[in-house]
């Protein structure tokens, strides 16, 4: 069979290779330029490309009339979107012969949208997954082929989630590669009524609200820890990224965001249910230390208060 595959990231890049490695007939791959700035921890889907002979573009506008003939002349009987950034249009899912189909990675029909790897941790999920499934002209929205569930541990991050999704991705596209040419492959509609969906996130959305429980704030520092911005204070009027934490049991009746460094050395701040523990951090443009080396180094002071709920630098506790 003909595909054209829309892919970008690690997933992108671990479907691709998966494709490949089944002499799927990929006429055509279609990716994005990495954005300036961009932390790019991932692999590369157009260098996976270019070095199996294929052709690539990496249009600005995918559902542009340039980009659509290139997709309409590479003739494909499949196209797949393997964690593309863009919408495809209603015009270029058209034009595969067979259908177009999505890689997401969440188990549809919940955390349709983006950034769902990141969703599923900050809501302390212990599953998620992925789902095959053909697009039409709304997110996420059309018959599932295939999912695999995937378990999530404690300690995951987003990096190893994401990586554990790309496994699962490899297995799906495997599974279903043969149902999908013979043309057996299954086709189940989504129940809409048990739908859930959530937006893009920012680096900003990473400020810690102290007066939030202990468990839900280390949630969002495994969240968007490293190679995502990270979860961050401000602790006299300086910024402080937090790449691990734990929660541990509270201390007396702190305030929210109240500093305490324990007999150990630990750096423990008081939440609204329970205290975190700051395992990994750093000062904003400075190198990156345990928790126990930035108390010690920074001479921080029992009862020091951190700010958060949305105050920006130089605001006051």
């Amino acid at each position: 069979m003909k595909a054209v595959v829309c892919a970008y990231g690690e997933v992108g890049h671990a479907c691709l290779s998966e494709l490949l490695a089944l002499e799927t007939g990929v006429s055509l791959v279609v990716t994005h330029e990495d954005e300036p700035g961009e932390n790019v921890w991932f692999k590369s889907v157009a260098d996976l490309a270019v070095s199996s002979g294929l052709r690539v573009i990496a249009p600005t506008d995918v559902n542009a009339p340039e980009a659509r003939r290139t997709i309409e002349e590479a003739e494909p009987d499949f196209l797949f979107s393997f964690y593309f950034r863009n919408m495809l249009s209603p015009e270029i899912l058209a034009i595969p012969k067979r259908g177009a189909l999505n890689l997401h990675g969440s188990l549809l029909p919940r955390y349709r949208g983006r950034a769902p790897v990141n969703w599923v941790l900050l809501h302390g999920e212990t599953e998620t997954g992925v789902t095959l499934h053909y697009m039409d002209e709304k997110s996420d929205h059309g018959d599932v082929v295939a999912q695999r569930r995937v378990a999530i541990a404690r300690e995951e991050t987003a990096l190893t989630l994401t990586r554990k999704l790309a496994a699962a991705a490899r297995i799906v596209i495997r599974e279903l590669h043969p149902l999908l040419q013979a043309g057996t492959a299954p086709r189940t509609r989504q129940d809409h009524s048990a739908s859930s969906y959530f937006g893009r996130r920012r680096p900003e959305d990473g400020e810690i609200d102290w007066s939030r429980p202990a468990e839900e704030i280390r949630n969002l520092v495994r969240a968007v820890t490293d190679p995502w911005p990270g979860a961050f204070s401000w602790l006299d009027e300086r910024k402080l990224l937090v790449w691990a934490a734990d929660t541990r049991p509270a201390f007396g009746e702190a305030a929210p965001g109240t500093l305490l460094v324990d007999r150990e050395g630990s750096p423990l701040v008081a939440t609204g249910d329970g205290a975190l523990e700051l395992l990994d951090v750093t000062w904003e443009g400075e190198t990156r230390r345990s928790g126990r080396e930035w108390a010690a180094g920074a001479s921080v002071q029992d009862g020091a208060r951190f700010t958060g709920s949305g105050r920006r630098r130089g605001g006051k506790s």
